[in-house]
């Protein structure tokens, strides 16, 4: 079975399941892209699954397009409302460029991280947007591929928001936390960060 076909049986409420709390992983995942963004500008949500993130990036007056290479999330999307279509984020290419691109949970699946960074500078005037465990990728290796790829100012923010467990009362705390000196010593160990690349202004 593909890495497409194996989430083909579970496209149908995605997002819902995916998270314990889904409206707070996806909303705080929205504030970051939106960060970087004007209202009306367009993101492209590479491997966006059912397309749970784009009402919360739609919050923000932000457009929202998806891609994903499983027809069965792709069609999930379209039920939803959204505007989706089938693609590899390893050579997907939007028919204009877009003022960002964001890419959760699916980095593993580019062939090769610096040519993929530098393919999606190709159509991305502002920014790249994306978690990364770095205990899987080491921080600085990817930041250096950023830069080589024309995002020249990149940011890297602890995100403590579980994926299986509500943190409930604890969500502030956590929040809190990923702004102190702690925050590095707890990835070691435990979630994530959000990093966005931004190019520099023209």
């Amino acid at each position: 079975m593909s890495g497409a076909d194996k989430y083909t049986g579970a496209a149908a409420g995605w997002s819902r399941r995916q998270y314990a709390d889904s409206a707070t992983y996806l909303r705080r995942r929205a504030e970051l892209v939106a960060r970087a963004l004007r209202p009306g500008d367009t993101v492209l949500d590479l491997a966006c699954g059912d397309g749970g993130l784009c009402a919360f990036v739609e919050r923000h007056g932000l457009r929202y397009r998806g891609v994903d290479l499983n027809d069965a999330m792709v069609d999930a999307a379209r039920r939803a409302g959204v505007d989706a279509e089938s693609g590899d984020l390893n050579d997907y290419v939007p028919g204009e460029p877009v003022a960002a691109t964001t890419l959760f949970r699916a980095l593993y699946y580019a062939h090769d991280r610096a040519a993929f960074f530098a393919h999606v500078s190709a159509y991305t005037t502002r920014a790249l947007v994306f978690d990364l465990n770095p205990r899987q990728y080491p921080l600085d290796d990817v930041v250096r591929d950023l830069r080589s790829a024309g995002f020249s100012v990149v940011d890297a923010r602890p995100f403590f928001v579980p994926q299986t467990v509500a943190l409930g009362p604890l969500a502030p705390l956590a929040r809190a936390l990923e702004t102190t000196p702690l925050a590095r010593a707890i990835l070691r160990v435990r979630f994530t960060y959000v990093v966005t690349g931004l190019k520099a202004p023209s």
